[in-house]
């Protein structure tokens, strides 16, 4: 700008002339010059100052993003007559990025754009006036992290319309995992069948789960604040606890089992397993008590462990437990210079018990032989049941052989009285034993038993009730009845067996009116094997099931081809035994062969012996009446040999009787025997039952039988048991020359 003065002279040089005007015009260069000086001098200040204002921007703006960054969020506006996004901000889940479009932002996960866009809408129409939101950005490594959004409106239209949206986001990944962390723990927590509490560094309850409350009884409202010796047991002393509690301060852990009390005084066994919390500085701040109820469990392993140890019907040791006691016994006698004996006891004749009572009546007998078998030896010593009707009573500190003997006959004593069953049945039942010695015998347990098994076996055949001591020499007998029951079990696969046949004679007419049909055993092995031999082994192991009906549909099939033959009105005895009696399906079994052979039920005579059918008179009663119902006869075979009640034997549905030939061998010279014999025909005739004598070979004895009125006899004076073949020419010429008395 011009001064007064200047203007002045700008004037009067004017009005001089040419030289006026050229003093006019450099007056106005310079003031032109000053001009341009000071708007340079303008534009520098204003440079600077712009410089400055940008510098301080910048920094206020790394300050912010610092800001940000350093609270884990970012900044973002949207500009709404663009639809653009600004985000600015130091966070890892995105970089700053300007100029986006809402409807395609990569960084926003798919799933979450059109919840964004419909609030950013709702702030935008006014209908919503803040946006809060949760949404998953992509982060650096192309995963996706969770973020907290919230934002308003900040710059409106003169017409109030909403033109720009800011906003912040902050990372909350770490606290959803956290908070899902929580969730899930809460949820295995309270899901969780072990009781489970927390309990601060003085033992005192903080907060517990439902399984707790369920196991314990004690809610969560009684515990908070309680100490945890509200749970404390008198199964354990006061020590115990405190014990336990100075361990998990001192080590931070303990483990183990403790009982526990539950809120209505009842107790538990528990499996605890209590373990330290530490803070986030490292401090302890809490321990968290896992309790299982293992109570069920244990009762589970020590029924498995007496299951294993002891058997279950009489509580006796089994064969495990007595094979740990014997060791242990051999132990302390080998120590002390001493014996130990074994006694391997077997009942006489108990299959026939059990078969004829039942099941259960056997067992309750078992349990009955267990209790006697106490009674009988010391408190000291073992008593074990190994399976069945085997027992063993293992003795301790013994100076020789004879004081097991004196003990084994003691139980035989003892088993003199009948053991009572039930209420309604007594049963006399006698034991065999056999007795092994250490260290006579053997050193080690299973030759022990072995041994005593094997001279168990002897008693049983010297005739039961009995004991025998081993010695060397039975083991050729254990031997040679191991062989004898494999081939045995051989024999009826490889057709071994056969039948004889004794013939009958009827002592009125002089004919001869039926036979007998006898087994007979000749081993490609062993060759012929006697009755005797074969017969009770038969029976003992089972065989004589499957043996006894072979015999049954031989003897039917032979007396069927004698008919066909010609030999008509023939009868044929069978022997049966208890087991086919008791066990088998012998009516059934009857009827099929009867109905295979066309024989008449009539011809047909089963034969069981006196001390079967006396022994078990009330259990085969229905067994011989659904015989008869078939219509076979039913003779009762040795008969005076048992102990028959008459009583009995007039409610039997029995025919006939045979006397046995042990009274026929003396009938000549034994007075006793003549007596016995006359008294059985007179009560056989007095009961109206047919009479046969058995094991006849003189003509004195049958001249006797026939005086005394005896219907039949058989023995060797007739004929001897013949074969098959044999057999048939005899009846033949019996036939043709009767009649055969002189």
């Amino acid at each position: 700008m011009l001064t007064t003065a200047a203007t002045s002279d700008l004037a009067a040089a004017t009005a001089g002339g040419a030289g006026g005007a050229w003093f006019v015009a450099a007056l106005l260069a310079l003031a032109l010059l000053g001009v341009l000086l000071a708007w340079r001098q303008s534009v520098r200040r204003l440079r600077r100052d712009h410089q400055q204002l940008g510098a301080q921007r910048l920094r206020l703006q790394q300050q912010f993003e610092r800001l940000l960054a350093s609270g884990g969020d970012f900044y973002w506006e949207i500009d709404l007559r663009e639809g653009r996004l600004l985000r600015l901000g130091g966070a890892r889940a995105a970089d700053p990025q300007a100029g986006v479009d809402l409807r395609q932002d990569p960084l926003l996960h798919p799933d979450d754009r059109e919840a964004f866009r419909v609030q950013v809408q709702a702030l935008a129409s006014g209908t919503a006036t803040e946006l809060d939101l949760e949404q998953r950005l992509r982060d650096g490594d192309g995963g996706w992290r969770w973020w907290r959004t919230r934002g308003r409106v900040v710059e409106r239209d003169g017409k109030g319309r909403a033109l720009r949206l800011a906003g912040s986001s902050r990372d909350i990944h770490a606290l959803r995992q956290s908070e899902r962390e929580n969730r899930v723990a809460l949820q295995v927590l309270d899901s969780m069948a072990e009781a489970v509490s927390v309990v601060d560094p003085e033992f005192r309850f903080v907060a517990v789960n439902p399984a707790f409350a369920r196991i314990t009884g004690w809610s969560e409202r009684d515990v908070l604040g309680q100490p945890a010796s509200l749970l404390d047991s008198s199964q354990h002393g006061s020590e115990f606890y405190q014990r336990v509690r100075a361990i998990a301060a001192r080590d931070g852990h303990w483990s183990g089992e403790m009982w526990q009390r539950r809120k209505d005084g009842g107790e538990f066994l528990g499996w605890l397993a209590l373990s330290e919390v530490r803070d986030g500085g490292g401090q302890r701040s809490h321990f968290v008590a896992v309790v299982t109820d293992i109570t069920q469990k244990k009762r589970a392993e020590q029924e498995l462990r007496y299951l294993a140890n002891y058997d279950t019907l009489t509580g006796l040791p089994n064969r495990t437990l007595l094979a740990e006691r014997l060791s242990q016994s051999i132990v302390r006698a080998r120590r002390q210079e001493l014996r130990v004996a074994v006694l391997f006891i077997d009942l006489d004749h108990f299959k026939e018990v059990n078969d004829s009572l039942g099941h259960a009546a056997g067992d309750r007998l078992l349990r009955a032989v267990a209790a006697r078998l106490q009674f009988a030896v010391g408190p000291s010593d073992t008593i074990a049941r190994l399976g069945g009707d085997e027992f063993t009573v293992v003795l301790e500190d013994l100076a020789d052989a004879e004081a097991a003997l004196a003990a084994a006959r003691g139980i035989v004593a003892g088993f003199a009285t009948p053991l009572v069953v039930d209420e309604r049945h007594q049963v006399a039942i006698t034991p065999s034993i056999g007795i092994s010695l250490y260290p006579d015998h053997a050193l080690v347990p299973t030759d022990l038993l072995k041994y005593a098994d094997t001279a168990m076996y002897q008693a049983k055949s010297r005739g039961r009730n009995t004991v025998m001591l081993y010695s060397e020499t039975m083991d050729a007998e254990a031997r040679r009845r191991a062989g004898l029951l494999a081939a045995l079990r051989r024999a009826l696969p490889q057709d071994e067996f056969r039948l004889v046949f004794q013939p009958r004679l009827d002592l009125r007419s002089g004919r001869i009116v039926g036979v007998e049909a006898l087994l007979r055993w000749r081993s490609a092995e062993l060759g012929e094997v006697g009755p005797a031999q074969f017969i009770p082994l038969a029976e003992e192991s089972g065989l004589i099931l499957p043996i006894g009906e072979w015999v049954l549909g031989e003897a039917c099939r032979t007396l069927r081809h004698w008919q066909d033959q010609g030999l008509h009105g023939l009868a044929c005895s069978i022997n049966v035994s208890v087991l086919q009696l008791l066990r088998a399906p012998l009516a059934a079994q009857i009827e099929a062969v009867l109905a295979e052979t066309g024989i008449a039920p009539g011809r047909i005579e089963l034969e069981l012996t006196e001390s079967m059918v006396m022994q078990n008179a009330e259990q085969t009663l229905s067994a011989l009446h659904e015989l008869r119902r078939v219509g076979v006869r039913i003779a009762i075979d040795d008969f005076g040999t048992g102990y028959s009640s008459l009583v009995y034997l007039k409610r039997l549905p029995i025919d006939t009787i045979k006397i046995d030939k042990e009274f026929i061998g003396d009938l000549t010279d034994d007075p006793d025997d003549k007596a016995i014999t006359a008294t059985v025909i007179s009560m056989a005739q007095s009961l109206g039952l047919h009479v046969v004598a058995e094991g006849v070979e003189t003509e004195a004895q049958l001249g006797y039988l026939r005086d005394r009125g005896c219907d039949e006899i058989q023995g060797y004076w007739f004929s001897p048991p013949l074969e098959a073949a044999e057999a048939l020419e005899f009846l033949r010429r019996g036939s043709a020359s009767h009649p055969l008395l002189p």
